[in-house]
């Protein structure tokens, strides 16, 4: 808004000397003229005096304009601003215009995002006390969320805090001013999304395919391990696993129903669980419940170096004829390398790697629909799981490389900083796909199993996979 000065206020008085003055000055000056001209008339020398007065009289005026600009009684310029953002405290924002109404340079006030939650009595003034205290700090209050609970409220907020502030100065300062509890992570800009549009986002992701929903919790609840625990066991047993219809809420670990049998355990050992996120969390676990089996229809068609065609999908549980198929057909080395155990119970993982509470599975069939190598994206707590199984006569010809580049890039869309796969060291394919991927890797190995953990931190690899999604787009 212009701060525009009122009109009385921005008239000066008239003073009546000043007029006079100014007309004595003119009387003066036409007398001087006079003399001045009569002079000239009369005396020998009167053009060196006329040529002395012009520059005099040049004189006076340059020397006048001076002197009229120098103490000039106008008003001041106004000038147009916007006023400075307030904080709680009534301080402007390390973000706000400068005290001449520019903006103020980039990069001139370094700053840094917290997240940080605390909890308080639920008594007027509590959340006026924090805010006073984060902006004696000089940090800047983003978003805020309250999670209320039986006895006081748990606060979340969104902070951009000057650099040099450290996570223990700001829970000092709230604790000084009645937080209790206090914890605080460093944040990054994906965190500026308001918490209804983050939630809707999440939704839709489950909506549209099933194996997101342990992603979308992880998403919701922040960093936490989540566990599917089967109602049944391999073995055909049942493992008592059976968390009632409306959940469990238990501080830190959070126990949710199933749909499809068995229990989502979820545990945050550094942070109690609010009720606010459990109803959350519950609501997300019943719209996959309503939506039952899905997975997304899209499918690539591939040409292998010797002409076949080959089709790359997403699969699910409803392929587990066709995969029970394809284990008859493959050798007892082929499954000894991918299972690492008795090949009589190969079939029994098969139910449990095709469920999307594990993780997401890649098929590859044939032109006439035979499926011929599946590839595994497995959910294991924290961390995540590569597999390749393909099939002894479709081996060699590229297929595994193929599968284990998109894995790793679904990997690397769902937030994952690494990936491992666990072989044998006699198992030189799998090896030698890993390598191909161009990424680091790390390697174990402990009684003849090898395990290879590869980082997802590399920017050449985001680059070639941006180029890969844009190819898939273009078919």
């Amino acid at each position: 808004m212009t701060d525009v000065t009122s009109s009385k206020s921005s008239r000066r008085p008239h003073h009546w000397r000043h007029d006079l003055i100014e007309l004595a000055a003119l009387f003066t000056a036409v007398v001087v003229a006079d003399t001045i001209a009569k002079t000239i008339v009369k005396g020998p020398d009167g053009p060196y005096l006329l040529v002395f007065s012009a520059i005099a009289l040049v004189a006076t005026a340059g020397f006048h304009t001076w002197w009229a600009r120098r103490h000039s009684h106008a008003p001041p310029t106004t000038r147009t601003s916007t006023p400075p953002a307030i904080l709680a405290s009534g301080q402007p924002s390390d973000r706000d215009a400068t005290e001449d109404g520019s903006a103020p340079a980039p990069g001139a006030i370094e700053t840094v995002l917290w997240r940080m939650r605390t909890t308080v009595d639920d008594t007027p003034g509590s959340l006026a006390a924090l805010c006073a205290a984060l902006a004696r700090l000089g940090v800047d209050i983003l978003t805020l969320q309250t999670h209320p609970l039986t006895e006081g409220t748990v606060d979340e907020f969104l902070l951009r805090a000057p650099a040099g502030l450290s996570s223990a100065e700001i829970a000092h300062e709230i604790g000084t001013a009645g937080g209790r509890d206090t914890w605080t992570e460093r944040a990054d800009t994906h965190d500026l999304v308001d918490t209804p549009t983050h939630v809707l986002g999440l939704a839709t992701r489950t909506a549209l395919d099933a194996a997101e929903l342990p992603l979308a919790l992880r998403q919701l609840l922040g960093r936490c391990t989540l566990h599917s625990v089967p109602a049944v066991s391999l073995t055909g047993r049942p493992t008592g696993e059976q968390a009632p219809v409306e959940g469990v809420l238990e501080e830190t670990v959070m126990k949710l129903r199933d749909p499809r049998g068995g229990t989502l355990l979820i545990e945050r050992p550094y942070l109690p669980f609010t009720p606010t996120e459990f109803a959350r969390a519950r609501a997300l676990v019943e719209l996959d419940a309503r939506l039952g089996p899905r997975v997304p229809h899209v499918q690539d068609v591939l040409t292998l170096p010797e002409g076949n065609e080959i089709t790359v999908r997403r699969a699910d549980q409803r392929d587990l004829p066709a995969a029970r198929a394809m284990h008859e057909r493959c050798s007892a080395r082929t499954l000894n390398l991918r299972y690492h155990g008795p090949v009589g119970d190969a079939d029994r993982y098969l139910d449990h790697l095709l469920s999307p509470r594990f993780g997401r599975t890649l098929a590859v069939q044939t032109a006439s629909g035979r499926l011929v190598a599946l590839g595994h994206l497995l959910w294991d707590g924290d961390e995540t799981e590569v597999a390749l199984l393909v099939e002894d006569d479709w081996q060699r010809r590229g297929i595994g490389s193929e599968l284990l580049g998109r894995l790793v890039a679904m990997a690397e869309e769902a937030g994952c900083d690494s990936v491992y796969a666990v072989t044998q060291a006699s198992n030189t394919g799998m090896v030698a796909a890993m390598r191909a991927l161009n990424l680091p890797l790390d390697y174990q190995i402990e009684e003849g199993t090898l395990v290879i953990t590869a980082r997802l931190d590399s920017a050449p690899r985001r680059s070639e996979r941006a180029q890969r999604q844009a190819r898939q787009s273009e078919r």
